[in-house]
Formats: C-alpha cells, structure tokens, sequence
C-alpha cells in the first residue's frame, strides 16, 4: 500500500510541479497588470518587478541544473528569455522603460504552455 501510493506520487510529481509553476506565473502576470494600470514609480511596480526576478532567478537556477531534462534547444530558449527578463527589469527600475506588457505576454505564453 505505501510502495503503490508513493508510486503515484512520483508519477504526478512534472504534473504538480507544472501545476506550481503556472500558479505562480498567474502570481506574477496578476502583479504585472495591477503594475501596469498603477503606472511607473508605484509601489505595485517595485512588488512586481520584486516578484518576477525572484520566480526568473529561481527558473534559471532550475534551467542550469545539470539534473534538468528538458531538451537542450528549450533550455537554451528559456535561459535566453531569463536573461531578456532580467534586463528589463533593470531598463524598467532605471525608468530606461515603462511599458510590463512585454514581460506580461511573455510570461503568458510560458505559462500557456505549462498545461
């Protein structure tokens, strides 16, 4: 009975660790649209910007990990969009830039393809 169910763990683990990853992607387009309509300055900015490094860092973190199996090409695409990301958030911290809708249909198509 114990060796069956943490079978089934195991074998759900991508889907709720996917599952994990879109929640916290919804997190993080929810703060970027409040953001967006409070405008560049706020404090709805700051706690976006905040929240989306920290969810990119820890994406590329996961992406560099030599465990990781996605397949090379994907990996290298995300890290790039990594990357992207970080440097906007620093254009958009500088007021070098004030537009999130980029950031927000970025990461809507990332997390798009979660399902």
């Amino acid at each position: 009975m114990y060796e069956f169910s943490y079978n089934e763990v195991i074998e759900d683990s991508p889907q709720v660790m996917r599952a994990h990853e879109r929640q916290a992607m919804d997190r993080v387009i929810d703060l970027l649209r409040v953001a967006r309509a409070k405008g560049p300055g706020s404090r709805e900015v700051v706690e976006a910007l905040y929240y989306l490094g920290r969810l990119w860092a820890i994406f590329l973190d996961d992406l560099n990990n030599p465990d990781n199996e996605l397949p090379d090409e994907l990996r290298a695409g995300l890290i790039s969009i990594a990357i992207w990301m970080n440097k906007e958030i620093d254009r958009v911290r500088a007021g070098q830039a004030n537009d999130l809708t980029p950031m927000i249909e970025i990461n809507e198509t990332i997390r798009d393809g979660l399902k």
